[in-house]
């Protein structure tokens, strides 16, 4: 080999995948060094779309945050908005009536299954398959029909309220929801034979992207990621809340840590969601769904509170500091997306342009709630 097609040979390049490319799932910019086809570094580069929330928290009463709970991580927008009713209830001293929690936690694995739904759509795109995003949207929509008639949104929800919920919850939903717990289950089988089996997938997803436990842990990923590396972590179970210490499900844990685990765990969610659902219907309790005799303006005492929920993408947080005023000292949100981006360079570094794209989308980002 001559001198000059040597230098060609060793020579990187840098390529910009994003800010606006279908891989990158939103508005994601990752500048990626390269040697031909591999991965020598991956510095992501987030901000884009970055809305300043938690400033947002701190001039404002506590209920007027309320609509910007769902413009975060807004595919699954209910678990935001209920881990910050629950952290202020925590400052305020509210009690909150069992009814309501009850339609929290239904409303919220509906949340889920929907979002999970979205993102084996959305990955299956990004490996090259398309067909599979038409079942996946077409079992979502029957979630949001669900989800509307209760809280008159289909994506940005703000139905929580401190002490409860805006709306109760009637027989017709009671009954919807039923059904279409019936009807996804009868059609898990169909997902596992059109995806789970499939050749082209599976080389696509197994030993491909490995997060060992201890990548996972320095980095502060939970969620699915976590799961798929072997660590049974989940908020729901570790640090329980609302009425999930009365429910009995599973947490799926794969050892594999490459996409395929990743995968699994999220399909094994669907159906322990399903579960969860079947039995918050089951125990629903008769009564209100608000407390009595909440502030219209709350100001909790001083203090300093935080609280974490098990959201699609993992543990995600809020810490509030209260000075005793109506509006939040200080609000910082813990984005469950943040910490599963930032192993991606590290784990990205090697690996085949393709391959790394199976990575990506393996992590679930949704990029506003990085940005925030």
């Amino acid at each position: 080999m001559s001198t000059d097609a040597q230098a060609i040979h060793h020579e990187s390049f840098i390529v910009n995948l994003g800010p606006q490319h279908p891989a990158t799932h939103g508005v994601l910019r990752i500048k990626l060094t390269m040697d031909g086809e591999y991965i020598l570094d991956a510095e992501p580069i987030i901000g884009y779309g970055h809305r300043m929330h938690e400033k947002m928290g701190e001039n404002r009463a506590y209920a007027k945050f309320l609509p910007n709970t769902g413009r975060m991580d807004y595919v699954a927008a209910l678990f935001n908005g209920h881990g910050y009713v629950c952290a202020v209830e925590r400052l305020a001293g509210l009690t909150v009536p069992e009814r309501a929690e009850y339609i929290r936690v239904i409303t919220c694995e509906l949340n889920r299954v929907a979002s999970h739904l979205l993102w084996l759509g959305a990955f299956l795109v990004d490996l090259g398959g398309f067909t599979p995003l038409l079942y996946c949207f077409d079992d979502r929509e029957k979630i949001l029909d669900l989800l509307e008639s209760v809280t008159g949104a289909r994506l940005t929800f703000c139905y929580f309220r401190f002490g409860g919920v805006c709306n109760d919850i009637d027989d017709t939903f009671v009954n919807g929801t039923r059904d279409f717990v019936k009807l996804l289950r009868s059609r898990m089988p169909l997902y596992h034979d059109f995806v789970s089996t499939n050749i082209i997938f599976r080389k696509r997803c197994e030993g491909i992207g490995l997060l060992s436990a201890d990548t996972c842990r320095r980095y502060g990923a939970t969620g699915p990621v976590l799961r798929g590396s072997g660590v049974a972590y989940d908020v729901r179970k570790q640090e329980p809340y609302s009425i999930y210490p009365k429910l009995d499900f599973k947490i799926p844990v794969y050892p594999e840590c490459d996409c395929m685990a990743r995968y699994r765990v999220r399909v094994d969610e669907i159906v322990e969601s399903l579960r969860i659902i079947e039995q918050a219907l089951d125990q629903l309790p008769a009564g209100p769904v608000m407390a009595p005799k909440v502030p219209k303006i709350l100001k909790p005492a001083k203090g300093d509170c935080y609280f974490n929920v098990e959201s699609a993408r993992g543990s995600f947080g809020i810490r509030i500091v209260s000075d005793g005023s109506e509006n939040a000292y200080r609000l910082k949100l813990r984005s469950p997306c943040f910490s599963n981006m930032s192993l991606f360079q590290e784990a990205s570094r090697g690996m085949l342009l393709a391959d790394a794209l199976a990575l990506l989308g393996s992590l679930d980002l949704v990029i506003p709630d990085m940005d925030r």
